[in-house]
């Protein structure tokens, strides 16, 4: 199942986190009128004294108090660049779909709290920028960069520092069926079916390039393998990080390899979670910003070679939501290891980890804006990056 994007349809694990939803809901209410509201935050590890941070790395007249980080989905190791900065101590609350913690970076309490908050079904499928708008609340969002154009009239939010160098999107098939294939323009010389979300962009951008044909798409994903599973012949989309494991050990009606292609090998080359704020916040939260955003990029940056700490809150929080698709021990070191060989997780190309290449934030919001005003999307003919990313805050000696 796809925990990064929305989906367009419930599959059956969102429809069971709308059932455990409504239901805590429920319980919650009746508990509420008889005897007042509980806490629904649990502990998820022991809190500790931790050492303060030195100056530079103090956040407390800076930053808010509870810095709120909204997530695209349920929480996964390729967000570890924010996950990370979550300590010891954090608290999970399962009504609202968050942790929360002492914002820790090297070992040391920076003097604020961070709250990080679950997307998709958490947040009825909406996407970050419009959280963003909706909810004044939120510090800051993480949003692909396909996203941050498709947004960038009517919710702009700018970018300050990327987790993910690309997307890690694909295209996956059954290699029994489809010997020959090796890339998507492979699948596009074909009449196979390519089944993917409705809210998906690349795959518009595929047929503008012509690599697919419009006649293959087909908008049903729910995130389900049930359709991969009967009908082998399709194509499908997943991450690169997450269904190959996932079919391949998860999914007992498959329980073989699949093969598959990065959208990012055929040019689809968009920064991917963007660590995000809105426009009209970010003179005040500047002071906050330069040394909060070197903080992420050490956190990702370290990630890399020694992903074990972040993975195990990854899980801990997951096994601690019953609403939230498992995620367990060996399919976050999977995708950790698979976001290190295929440089997801890795510096620009001037060598600095969590860093812009400009021309290359250029190339893609040209590429975009016609192919999502295709769609009635209303864009102006050209948006610059600089509408929508930000380099200031970034460290170019994190290398």
């Amino acid at each position: 199942m796809s925990r990064h994007r929305p989906l367009p349809h419930p599959s059956p694990q969102v429809r069971a986190f709308a059932r455990a939803t409504m239901t805590a809901a429920t319980v919650s209410a009746c508990v509420a009128a008889l005897v007042g509201c509980a806490d629904s935050s649990s502990p998820s590890s022991s809190a500790q004294a931790l050492p303060p941070a030195p100056a530079e790395y103090n956040l407390a007249s800076v930053c808010p108090e509870n810095v709120v980080v909204q997530l695209q989905w349920q929480p996964s190791s390729d967000m570890a660049g924010v996950i990370g900065l979550m300590g010891p101590g954090y608290s999970v609350n399962t009504d609202q779909k968050s942790a929360s913690g002492p914002l820790v970076y090297d070992g040391k309490d920076t003097g604020v709290r961070i709250t990080l908050r679950a997307g998709g079904p958490a947040i009825g499928f909406q996407s970050v920028p419009s959280a963003m708008y909706v909810d004044d609340s939120i510090t800051l969002g993480l949003v692909h960069g396909d996203q941050l154009v498709a947004a960038g009239t009517r919710q702009r939010v700018v970018a300050v520092t990327p987790l993910l160098q690309y997307n890690p999107s694909i295209l996956m098939w059954d290699s029994a069926q489809h010997p020959d294939w090796r890339t998507i323009a492979d699948i596009g010389k074909s009449d196979a079916t390519v089944v993917v979300s409705k809210d998906q962009i690349f795959p518009q951008w595929l047929v503008a390039k012509g690599l697919l044909k419009q006649s293959q798409i087909d908008t049903g994903y729910d995130g389900a393998p049930a359709r991969f599973v009967g009908d082998p012949s399709i194509a499908q989309q997943g991450f690169a990080n997450s269904e190959p494991y996932v079919y391949e050990h998860k999914t007992p009606s498959w329980n073989k390899p699949v093969a598959y292609a990065m959208v990012h090998d055929a040019g689809y080359d968009v920064y991917a979670s963007n660590v995000s704020v809105r426009p009209d916040k970010l003179e005040a939260l500047t002071p906050c910003l330069q040394k909060l955003v070197p903080m992420i990029q050490h956190t990702g940056k370290n990630y890399v070679n020694t992903p074990d700490e972040i993975n195990t809150t990854v899980t801990d929080w997951v096994a601690q939501d019953g609403s939230f698709y498992p995620y367990s021990v060996a399919e976050a070191a999977y995708s950790a290891q698979t976001l290190k060989d295929k440089k997801i997780i890795a510096p620009d190309s001037a060598g600095v980890w969590g860093g812009y290449d400009m021309a290359k934030v250029q190339k893609s919001i040209d590429e975009l804006i016609p192919v999502l005003n295709t769609g009635g999307s209303g864009l102006p003919a050209r948006i610059s990056a600089t509408d929508l990313y930000s380099t200031q805050f970034i460290d170019v000696n994190v290398r």
